[in-house]
């Protein structure tokens, strides 16, 4: 017999041993806001007191920091945990991941292209975030180019992830609501910043591509 005691569709999907969330939206949101707020302070201060850095540079680190630690921990977790939607105590991380399967179920029923999707992004793009940070504050010749192939990878993935929705019905979504705030709202970011990020570090390689009109003439 099919468990459809869970909240999530299609109704029938199944998922055994389903524990419901503990953890009421606004517990879950606000932690998160809270530490992300607390990263991207830490990280402009700290990074206010590294040499000559531009006020935009100090932005971009802030959005690495934050970008790299939520897929490394986040993404982390539910890459290595098949089974979270099972887990009877108020884990923070299971929590988050049950709540956020309202808006797209492919995360609790373990759909293999976003499992695929979250490893990747998990263990390559958050280190490749965490380097740019890194890079950036040290003023390394790789840095444009790795911020440009990390922005690719975050494109790449959103693209696969929508695309992949659309493919199988786009419909996911335990309501409007959730489609809209989770599905949409909370990976619309993920597309607009790192295409403006991109868009900077291509004029910025090119730049440097230029040659010296001074030395050919």
């Amino acid at each position: 017999m099919v468990d459809q005691s869970h909240p999530y569709v299609p109704r029938d999907l199944n998922l055994p041993g389903y524990i419901p969330c503990f953890l009421s939206q606004t517990e879950i949101i606000t932690p998160y806001l809270g530490c992300s707020v607390l990263v991207v302070a830490a990280i402009w201060l700290i990074s206010g007191r590294i040499g000559k850095i531009t006020k935009a540079d100090r932005l971009l680190m802030c959005w690495w920091a934050f970008t790299g630690l939520t897929h490394i921990i986040l993404e982390g977790y539910y890459a290595l945990s098949p089974e979270f939607f099972k887990v009877n105590t108020p884990h923070y991380l299971a929590e988050v991941w049950k709540e956020y399967s309202k808006g797209d179920s492919r995360y609790v029923g373990r759909d293999p292209g976003i499992v695929t999707m979250e490893v990747i992004t998990a263990f390559l793009e958050g280190p490749g975030c965490l380097l740019a940070v890194y890079s950036i504050a040290t003023k390394k010749s790789y840095s444009y180019i790795l911020q440009f192939a990390v922005c690719l990878g975050q494109l790449y993935g959103c693209l696969v992830y929508f695309m992949t929705a659309y493919l199988q019905g786009d419909n996911f979504s335990t309501s409007q609501f959730y489609y809209w705030a989770y599905y949409v709202g909370a990976n619309f970011w993920w597309v607009l910043i790192p295409s403006l990020i991109a868009i900077q570090t291509w004029n910025r390689i090119c730049a440097a591509c230029q040659p010296d009109k001074k030395k050919t003439k």
